[in-house]
């Protein structure tokens, strides 16, 4: 039977709209408010440091060939994470921190890419990440394009 792969076309849409999206905006426009304190490039740079998380057990996982032991499982409550590196994302340069995501984005998704189906099966199982990084991608896109009047999509 073979292996779903259907977070590949799933990440690669939501990677171009990314793109599309950081070519689109001004430097001011991604410096724009958002709610809890963010702005639109500090939520991009957001969605980078949890596809640069990814990259991080992919390699390790890869490398070592050994599944991640406990302590790199994603915790069930990721609030204190997002809170403690939100003056690091605010800090970055709108466009560097939206480049800084592109390039982490197209990383992360080739990184997946490269998987063997048995590694892409044994990630669904134990974990420690999603391997479909459109979802994180996606939830925050929404939520910079309703920001800037765009309906922003929806999950089919």
């Amino acid at each position: 039977m073979p292996v779903d792969r259907s977070h590949d076309a799933a990440n690669d849409a939501e990677r171009e709209r990314l793109r599309a999206l950081v070519a689109r905006l001004s430097d001011q426009e991604l410096s724009r408010p958002m709610p809890a304190g963010w702005t639109a490039a500090a939520l991009l740079a957001h969605a980078g440091f949890w596809d640069a998380r990814a990259i991080f057990a992919l390699e390790k996982w890869a490398l070592t060939g050994v599944e991640p032991p406990p302590g790199d499982f994603e915790p069930d409550d990721v609030a204190w994470i997002n809170e403690s590196a939100k003056p690091l994302c605010l800090a970055l340069p709108p466009r560097a921190a939206a480049e800084l995501a592109l390039r982490l984005a197209a990383e992360a998704d080739a990184k997946i890419k490269a998987l063997s189906d048995e590694l892409v099966e044994k990630i669904r199982v134990v974990g420690p990440f999603s391997i479909s990084r459109a979802e994180h991608r996606r939830e925050h896109l929404d939520d910079i394009e309703r920001a800037f009047g765009a309906p922003g999509r929806r999950r089919p």
